[in-house]
């Protein structure tokens, strides 16, 4: 019988205790993702301080030693008496939650941090912290253990002559509550060149002195905003004009909500390109909301409708036609969106999503107008929008057709001409099952031997599946092995997508150690990157890591996964001279016992699980390795050859 709850079990957590023991809530979680929002948390305070017109500098350094700085030249952290508790306007800044700036509009028109949370939350999650305000001529420090303040607001020393203000916060995190991960450099200075883009005039410097001898540095400035943004991402691509740029802040009338009148700032860039790839990026406050909401939700209808007016006014679709869908109408478009709302609301801590209502029609109605002005003053340039929608009918047309043929076989897995089909698994529970994706008829029927029937399903693919960054849904749909995958998960594809019919929790990549096997698994990723996203961001899909090799020394057989490990064991050996070393060229070499020992069992295998930690590098990663575009491909491979690994 359950035991029945007493006052007792009510608990009350004090100051920052809700932060330790509910990470989640605060900055996503325990993971990569979380150590990297810890940062992303203390800049955002400095990109507010530059709204705000107080900075245009930005330094964040990975120190040697493990810790991470944030400085700034803004206005500086107050320090003095606060009149409401008495204590410090820094030590309460940094050790209560929901205490800030931010909600004082005197302070801040427009900020991405609303809930004072933010650096609070670091400060609750790091092993120590050191807060250095400059302001008022001095310079004020301040430390913490995990939350706690270790000494009061003192004064360290008098500023130097032209030494400007700002915040300086050094931490820690704290690994017994976070995961053990090293920050990325990539991963940092693409979110940092983003922030870049978005905040015009703010200079970030990215710094990596963990790196010997010399340190590794970036520095981030745009002046051209969101504009040169989108020629960033389109540079490996054909632009069929010149991207399409509209700034405007609109007063809105929210008195019915009893919210009085508000002044919200719109920034629009957008452009075609010949690609049927969609890249969208929306901000607020200069935070990246990688779910959308209103304002994804305004430009969308913008763009549909101002597109379908002017054809129908152009005479570029003809009464009989059908009006251009937001699926055509998105198809080749780069689009980034930047709202400033002096009140934005967002879906949680981590503001993934708008949600503000208003906003929607003010990007809608700033985007039409532009839009329309820019279709009727550039026709050549407005046909050339209309035919890349109209071929993005036809082929949605064509891939409906395609789609309705493979509801409709039931039986399509035991009708494709894949020799080897899918070896389901007995297990009808998705979270305990598992489906291996492996290359050709003898790795399938290795696999298939050697697996857990319960729980492990094998779908051998016949050669290499089509490359789905240069093909349309039509011509995707009309390829088996991409038929077969789609019939496998269960999960439909496009339109018809649901991660709910999920037919296993795990998706397992499996193929030759070789380059025809890396060739294999990229056009996979690309597959499930542009038309299975949800897959990835749900952490569903996995790659295998099957050993290299097989190094026998008497009755002892050791599996290498790399020539190091290889290496290593040889080192450990009495006789290594004696020892004899075969080198895997391929699944199919092993027998099932082997290929089961080292790459399926769960007690020993290593599988590596993908992950997009930023989307946008992610879209220009796969559009230069698998596009139609032939020189930055070459460029990319002979940088990165020697040093090349799969991290997307």
């Amino acid at each position: 019988m359950p035991t029945r709850q007493t006052e007792d079990n009510i608990r009350v957590l004090e100051g920052l205790e809700a932060v330790r023991m509910r990470p989640g809530m605060y900055v996503g979680g325990t993971d990569i993702r979380a150590l990297h929002h810890m940062i992303y948390e203390v800049v955002d305070n400095a990109i507010d301080e530059a709204l705000a017109g107080r900075c245009d500098r930005i330094e964040v350094t990975l120190n040697a030693d493990g810790s991470v700085t944030v400085n700034d030249n803004g206005g500086g952290i107050p320090v003095g008496l606060h009149k409401q508790t008495g204590i410090s306007t820094l030590q309460l800044v940094m050790t209560t939650l929901h205490a800030g700036g931010k909600f004082d509009s005197s302070a801040y028109k427009v900020s991405g941090g609303l809930h004072g949370v933010g650096v609070s939350a670091v400060n609750a999650l790091s092993e120590w912290l050191v807060s250095e305000v400059r302001r008022d001529g001095k310079v004020y420090r301040q430390e913490y253990h995990r939350g706690v303040p270790q000494t009061p607001v003192e004064v360290i020393r008098d500023m130097e002559p032209g030494e400007p203000t700002g915040t300086k916060h050094t931490f820690m995190p704290d690994f017994t509550i976070m995961e053990r991960n090293e920050f990325n450099f990539n991963t940092l200075a693409q979110r940092f060149r983003e922030m870049a883009f978005v905040t015009r005039g703010v200079t970030i410097t990215l710094r990596d002195d963990r790196v010997r001898p010399l340190p590794h540095e970036m520095t981030f400035y745009f002046e051209g905003g969101i504009r040169s943004f989108v020629r960033y991402l389109n540079r490996n691509r054909k632009a069929l004009h010149d991207p399409i740029y509209v700034e405007r802040e609109v007063e809105v009338d929210l008195s019915e909500n009893g919210r009085g009148s508000l002044t919200i700032g719109v920034e629009v860039a957008f452009q075609y390109t010949d690609t049927s790839t969609t890249t969208e990026l929306y901000f607020a406050n200069t935070i990246l909301t990688p779910d959308g909401g209103s304002h994804q939700a305004g430009l969308r209808a913008a763009i549909t409708r101002t597109i379908n007016l002017y054809a129908r006014k152009a005479g570029l679709l003809k009464d009989k036609d059908p009006n251009f869908s937001s699926n055509d109408t998105l198809e080749g478009l780069t689009c980034i969106v930047s709202v400033k709302h002096p009140d934005p609301q967002f879906e949680s801590q981590t503001k993934v999503k708008l949600m503000n209502p208003e906003v929607q029609g003010v990007v809608s109605q700033v985007t039409s107008e532009a839009f329309m002005e820019y279709l009727e003053i550039n026709p050549r340039d407005a046909r050339r929008i209309v035919e890349q929608c109209m071929t993005s009918m036809r082929a949605r047309d064509a891939a409906k057709k395609a789609r309705d043929l493979v509801r409709r076989g039931a039986n399509l897995l035991e009708n494709t001409t894949l020799p080897g089909k899918l070896a389901d698994c007995s297990e009808q529970d998705p979270s305990r099952s598992e489906l291996y994706i492996v290359e050709g008829d003898s790795a399938g029927g290795s696999a298939k031997q050697g697996r857990d029937r319960h729980f492990q399903a094998i779908l051998p693919l016949r050669g290499k599946i089509l490359n789905t960054e240069r093909a349309r849904l039509n011509k995707i749909l009309d390829n088996n092995e991409v038929k077969a995958l789609i019939s496998a998960l269960g999960v439909g594809i496009g339109d018809d997508f649901n991660l709910e019919g999920l037919r296993y929790g795990r998706i397992i990549i499996m193929t030759d150690a070789d380059v025809d096997g890396a060739h294999i698994r990229t056009l996979l990723l690309t597959f499930f990157f542009r038309y299975m996203t949800p897959l990835i961001t749900n952490g569903h899909l996995y790659i295998a890591q099957p050993p290299l090799y097989l190094i026998a020394s008497g009755k002892n057989r050791y599996y290498a996964y790399s020539d190091e490990q290889r290496d290593e064991i040889l080192k450990s050996l009495k006789n290594p001279e004696r020892a004899t070393i075969q080198r895997y060229k391929g699944l199919g070499e092993m027998n099932p016992e082997q290929l089961w020992e080292t790459t399926m069992d769960p007690a020993n295998r290593t599988l590596l699980q993908v992950t997009i930690e930023d989307a946008a590098e992610a879209d220009r990663v796969f559009d230069m390795l698998m596009g139609s575009a032939v020189p930055p491909r070459r460029r990319f491979i002979t940088t990165h050859a020697k040093r090349a690994t799969l991290d997307i």
